[in-house]
């Protein structure tokens, strides 16, 4: 198309340019392999804009300020990888409670602990979503290549100001390091969404009223005129800590509705060759690239396998996966840990389809050749 930019990039160079894209402003964080290349890049662009990147002291510091950030107005991002998302885990339930929209990319490698620092992983599926403490809204987008993962930065900040939660950017060590040619979007092509601002003037301002029909509240900026109060701890319409056991109830069902009821303009996904589909392989990140290319492989060999690419994680595409069921009789999930999102297929699908993992652990990707082998295993 033209006027379009034609750039080669790295993943975690088109996570940036994403960012930038939608607006962000605010970067603060923390280095470590395989994402510093994304505090890198924000180190040298956003002060060519005006925008603000700041390297904190720790992982734990890097999102506290990453919260602060976007409380003072500003669209804000953070990157880390497995030992540092453990260590943020804290303070993305305070911005799940205290409803701060921001973006947390997962640059995953091999775990646990310091594991293999350069080595691709899909380890953290499940911290994404259950690894702050108590029921929370989940937001998780899994890229496969660096087109995509400039696409879904967009839609990361774009989910996070429309419902005002933090939202996960799943990428590997596959994706963030790899280089691929991309054609960069036109502003004019770009959708951009910014959060719901109250009234200037509007002396009635309560932080975390809704009105009627409406789940996410208008939010105002620290330094605008604006009275209200942020905390981690239950609290009311204003803000401020309340342990009353009614006001608790509506909060949190509030905040989780926001998601669940919205999961069709929340969840993406794509599906080839499915019309014939005995077998669907269902696959997300770094590892969806193999799989493609094993289910091309398997249709020239005459074997009926389809094709499920999860592009949103969490909210789990349960509708979807669940109809799957009615024609395939099996469903294949290969992935980089030893049966995480496998789980949550096993969950949904019927008793009579046959549901099978194909994990691997040892740094190294999941080939083409191994998911074949496994595809005419079954079949």
């Amino acid at each position: 198309m033209k006027n379009r930019e034609v750039k080669l990039m790295q993943g975690n160079e088109a996570c940036v340019e994403g960012a930038l894209a939608a607006g962000m402003t605010f970067y603060a964080g923390y280095p470590i392999t395989p994402s510093t290349e994304i505090a890198e890049h924000c180190a040298q662009k956003l002060p060519l804009i005006g925008g603000k990147f700041i390297q904190m002291e720790d992982e734990i510091a890097g999102m506290a300020a990453t919260i602060g950030g976007s409380l003072a107005g500003l669209k804000s991002m953070t990157a880390t990888s497995g030992p540092g998302f453990s260590l943020k885990q804290e303070n993305i339930g305070y911005a799940a409670l205290a409803e701060v929209p921001c973006v947390i990319v997962d640059v995953q490698r091999a775990g646990p602990s310091t594991g293999l620092p350069t080595a691709p992983s899909q380890g953290d599926i499940m911290q994404a979503k259950w690894g702050t403490h108590g029921d929370h809204p989940v937001i998780a987008l899994a890229p496969t290549s660096v087109k995509e993962t400039y696409d879904l930065t967009i839609k990361c900040f774009n989910l996070a100001e429309k419902y005002r939660t933090p939202v996960f950017l799943m990428l590997d060590e596959i994706v963030g390091h790899m280089r691929e040619k991309i054609e960069i979007p036109t502003p004019d092509e770009i959708e951009v969404f910014d959060r719901v601002r109250p009234e200037a003037g509007d002396e009635n301002y309560q932080a975390y009223k809704v009105e009627e029909g409406q789940l996410v509240p208008p939010m105002a900026a620290f330094g605008e005129g604006f009275h209200f109060h942020v905390t981690g701890l239950m609290h009311d319409d204003f803000g401020f800590p309340s342990n009353d056991s009614e006001i608790a109830d509506k909060l949190l069902r509030r905040i989780m509705n926001k998601i669940s009821n919205n999961v069709d303009d929340i969840v993406m996904y794509e599906e080839e060759f499915m019309e014939d589909a005995e077998m669907v392989v269902l696959a997300y990140g770094g590892t969806y690239r193999s799989a493609r290319s094993a289910v091309k492989q398997a249709r020239e060999q005459g074997l009926k396998v389809g094709l499920f690419k999860a592009i949103t994680i969490w909210p789990f595409p349960e509708k979807r996966v669940r109809e799957l069921t009615s024609k395939a009789k099996s469903i294949l999930v290969p992935e980089l840990n030893l049966g995480q999102y496998v789980l949550e297929v096993e969950r949904v699908v019927s008793d009579d389809t046959q549901v099978i993992s194909l994990g691997k652990i040892n740094g190294e990707a999941i080939t083409p050749n191994e998911i074949l082998a496994k595809i005419r295993e079954v079949l």
